[in-house]
């Protein structure tokens, strides 16, 4: 994943799979947190720099949150409430 603005609606990639495998490849070896935090790291410089929407945020969401067990959906929904306040 490059960044966050690359979840929009006028990009969406065609073939989701392929790129859900490219993410985890990129964090292999990682634990949860680590991902948490790089996760919301790229987003806040997205969000503090202009270059990342609440509805590019959202977007992110509905398209990652169905791969996720309940726990870890609800995990997500926190950081991007977090996210969507700076």
């Amino acid at each position: 994943m490059d960044d966050f603005a690359s979840y929009s609606k006028k990009q969406e990639p065609t073939d989701w799979t392929k790129e859900a495998q490219n993410i985890a490849e990129n964090y292999n070896g990682k634990n949860e947190n680590e991902l948490a935090r790089d996760i919301f790291a790229r987003a806040a410089e997205g969000k503090k720099n202009g270059t990342l929407t609440n509805e590019q945020i959202d977007l992110f969401y509905s398209q990652f949150a169905p791969m996720l067990d309940s726990a870890k959906r609800k995990k997500l929904k926190k950081l991007i409430e977090q996210l969507k306040s700076i």
